[in-house]
């Protein structure tokens, strides 16, 4: 980061500020073995399923393909 703040690249002094701020949580992220990943993905799929569906059925069709899935 002091490396990236030493040259003369304004974008990625705002991406090295927002590091700084958020210090703590990257090194977690990237040192503890815990991970939302399986979380991640399943709130991805439904949302391609809800985009997939969007002006063609009601709530009711959404939830149950998303259950059988």
């Amino acid at each position: 980061m002091n490396t990236v703040d030493a040259d003369e690249l304004p974008h990625l002094h705002s991406f090295t500020t927002g590091l700084r701020r958020d210090l703590q949580a990257v090194i977690n992220g990237l040192t503890l073995p815990h991970s939302s990943g399986p979380v991640e993905g399943i709130v991805n799929k439904i949302k391609y399923l809800k985009r997939q569906m969007f002006g063609r059925a009601n709530f009711d069709l959404l939830r149950k393909r998303v259950l059988l899935t």
